[in-house]
């Protein structure tokens, strides 16, 4: 079972009701994100996937996948892993502060817990060692049996995926300083290998025992001579890798945490493709006044053409401007936009300009809309309000006592239906007074006008339906939709990562009009659907 296995259960076939068509705009991805990778004793490339809770086992040669720690287990945002000379697989869970033994049966078991942003680990003659991806992070040896890590290195800024070198020294990337480090496994001062590097995410030795790292910033893919101090880009690719893996044979793979891209690298540099690049949510969407479409995925702002195709993703999680975890957007003129952020902020993006922050200090807001007279509506989703955001009037209440408001859509007069998720009905909020138009839903998140019909996605429903403003007749429209968790899934919640992306990191999908069409952030399978009037 792969991300996209909604498109393989026929249970789960989304199907529009008579009078409506259902297409695919964009396809479903097959990975929820790409981080840390290891090539199996049996030759599969294991694939953690931070942002799903999942660890899948790729197929070198096909890329076909299939999951072996699936989401809703006890595993928690896994980053890296890596195996000992007994089959045990061990996994990092970045948002857990513990690293877990997943052993040859299947079974799992926590061997360290208080680990903050456990994050880059490996094994060496079946000995464990990891890194904190945090400020004053540090590097440390694990035991398979429990007992409390040995420190080896500590106050490093950030330290990512590492390994271990043929002097027997551990080599880690400091990331946010732009350089490679060592240390000595024994312990002892650590000491700076090289610098000037673009947000190196992890390092790995070839089998021949070359170094080589990854700079997240620029696509680079580099490789770095330890007696010259010299280095040499072997591949470019685009910005957002995470990290790399080697088989025994030389074989060279690389994953990228922005869109769950996984590739093999050639001896001339040149990238196939195994996983192609998709979606890691899609959450928030919206249609631009320049046929666009904007979509908040998390890690970075992607923008496609209305066919589907990707335009750019000028917003990335490694870029400085980039205003965070994004949820929620909306458009105002071609290339500009509005994105809240799981750091609780609601900013202005542009390509090219610095980011203009609107708000701060909200708690969770998630959809939002902008009003005929140019303001933010906002659901600040953890106090239950609704917001109205102008950077000359600030910022005052429109309504409040909401159960969970996530989804909002703004008529022509100012007003506004707001979608409350967690008590499964959708209000009209004026005047300050929200009034329930539509009731018994199971967890509504992303709503739409056109004309005067409402359309209302409803994630665990897995439905959308219109609500007619002229009658108040509500009927469903489509069904078996690939929104939130498979039948028989309970994901956990990812608690975020303190000062990088706080959280918690709570599910969206959204819903936008584009001309004639109804596009639905389908969040379950990576991609966008559309369903037109016949």
């Amino acid at each position: 079972m792969t991300r996209a296995h909604y498109a393989t259960d026929p249970r789960e076939t989304p199907r529009a009701a008579p009078g409506w068509t259902l297409s695919t705009v964009i396809a479903p991805s097959t990975l929820f994100g790409a981080n840390g990778m290891k090539v199996g004793t049996d030759g599969a490339l294991y694939v953690a996937q931070a942002f799903g809770s999942q660890i899948s086992a790729l197929n070198t040669e096909s890329g076909v996948a299939h999951t072996v720690v699936p989401v809703g287990s006890a595993v928690v945002a896994p980053d890296d892993l890596a195996f000992d000379s007994h089959g045990v697989m061990y996994i990092t869970e970045v948002m857990s502060e513990r690293v877990s033994a997943r052993m040859p049966d299947g079974t799992l078991r926590v061997i360290a817990e208080g680990v903050p942003v456990a994050n880059g680990i490996t094994t060496h003659g079946d000995r464990i060692f990891m890194d904190e991806f945090r400020m004053d992070g540090r590097v440390l040896e694990l035991y398979p049996d429990g007992r409390a890590p040995r420190v080896i290195a500590e106050h490093l800024t950030l330290p990512n995926a590492l390994a271990m070198g043929p002097d027997d020294a551990l080599y880690f990337p400091q990331v946010a300083l732009g350089e490679i480090w060592r240390v000595a496994v024994s312990g002892g001062p650590a000491e700076r290998v090289i610098a000037g590097l673009a947000l190196p995410t992890a390092v790995k030795f070839s089998p021949r025992g070359e170094l080589y790292t990854t700079e997240a910033g620029s696509g680079d893919l580099t490789r770095i001579d330890l007696t010259s101090r010299t280095r040499q880009v072997i591949a470019k690719l685009r910005p957002g890798i995470d990290n790399f893996a080697f088989a025994p044979d030389g074989r060279l793979f690389v994953s990228h945490f922005i869109d769950g891209g996984v590739a093999e690298i050639d001896a001339q540099g040149q990238a196939r493709s195994l996983v192609a690049a998709g979606l890691v949510g899609p959450f928030g969407i919206a249609a631009g006044a320049d046929g666009m479409l904007y979509i908040a995925d998390g890690m970075s702002l992607a923008i496609m053409h209305p066919d589907g195709t990707q335009a750019a993703r000028p917003a990335l999680l490694v870029n400085h401007d980039f205003p965070g975890f994004v949820r929620g957007v909306a458009t105002a003129r071609a290339g500009r936009c509005f994105l809240s952020t799981s750091a609780g902020t609601v900013a202005e993006y542009e390509a090219g300009r610095e980011t203009i922050v609107w708000a701060t200090g909200l708690d969770q807001p998630t959809g939002l809309a902008i009003a005929p007279d140019g303001a933010l509506v906002v659901c600040e989703t953890g106090t239950g309000r609704v917001l109205r955001i102008d950077p000359k009037d600030g910022t005052t209440v429109l309504a409040a006592g909401l159960s969970g408001p996530v989804g909002i859509a703004v008529r022509k007069d100012g007003t506004c239906f707001v979608s409350e998720a967690a008590a499964g009905r959708v209000a009209h909020v004026a005047n300050g007074q929200a009034t329930a138009v539509v009731r018994g839903l199971s967890e509504p998140h992303g709503l739409a006008l056109l004309g005067d019909d409402l359309f209302i996605l409803d994630r665990a429903a897995k439905t959308l339906s219109c609500y007619i403003g002229k009658t108040g007749m509500h009927t469903i429209i489509a069904e078996h939709l690939p929104v939130g968790a498979a039948a028989g899934i309970v994901p956990k919640t990812l608690p975020g990562i303190t000062d990088v992306m706080p959280g918690p990191l709570l599910p969206f999908a959204g819903l936008t009009v584009a001309g004639s069409r109804i596009l639905v952030s389908a969040d379950g399978a990576g991609a966008i659907l559309a369903i037109t009037r016949d």
